[in-house]
């Protein structure tokens, strides 16, 4: 028997992190079910992922995240330097490392001069000390086109997400698995999705740029 499409779409809200999103798939497809689910999940993996970068960007202004990358040599394994010991906000434009083992103050100087937040550490035998200096309008600049980079690299990575789950509708399309109707309307759904996630990125990026401004 042929089987009735008619009300075989339902809306479901649901927030996963920033994104705030709605879809609909077909209610007795789990195969349509799960590759929506996969490319909410992708794209917000994108958008994670550019949020972490443009944390670890230094702007100016004392921030921990800037070390997040940051390893240290700690008893032959190579160790996030937030995990050897405390890292705190002395002020606007200080960082303080206190490692648990006083030890691995070289070890850490070294890891920080060799890396590229472009932050020249100062080591008292007790803590490292981190001054944030103010940014020049070159350097401002500098962040800027770096801030665009990233965030056009987050959008073409959204948009070959929207790829591989068009590319995956039309297989099923043609496997017969769905109806072209029910392409057409869940590749819509797959664009509003995109826009969606295109929107977040956009609205990160003009965070960043104006925080990059106001320091």
């Amino acid at each position: 028997m042929p089987q009735n499409h008619d009300n075989l779409f339902c809306q479901h809200y649901f927030a996963d992190g920033n994104i705030f999103r709605s879809k609909k798939t077909l209610v007795d497809s789990e195969k349509v079910d799960e590759l929506m689910i996969t490319m909410e999940e992708k794209l917000e993996k994108t958008a994670s992922v550019l949020r972490e970068e443009f944390s670890n960007i230094r702007a100016g202004r004392a921030n921990p995240h800037v070390l997040d990358k940051i390893q240290v040599d700690y008893y032959g394994v190579m160790t996030p330097v937030n995990q050897v010991g405390n890292i705190s906000v002395a002020d606007a434009k200080c960082l303080v490392i206190s490692p648990w083992d006083a030890s691995l103050l070289k070890g850490i100087e070294k890891a920080i001069l060799q890396s590229n937040i472009g932050l020249t550490p100062t080591n008292d035998g007790k803590v490292i000390r981190l001054i944030f200096p103010d940014l020049t309008e070159e350097r401002r600049k500098e962040i800027a086109k770096q801030i665009k980079a990233l965030s056009e690299d987050a959008k073409v990575a959204a948009r070959n997400i929207r790829r591989d789950a068009m590319d995956a509708l039309k297989k099923m399309k043609n496997n017969k698995e769905i109806s072209e109707d029910e392409c057409a309307s869940l590749e819509k759904e797959v664009e509003k999705t995109l826009s969606k996630s295109v929107e977040q990125i956009d609205k990160h990026t003009a965070e960043k740029e104006k925080e990059i401004m106001s320091v």
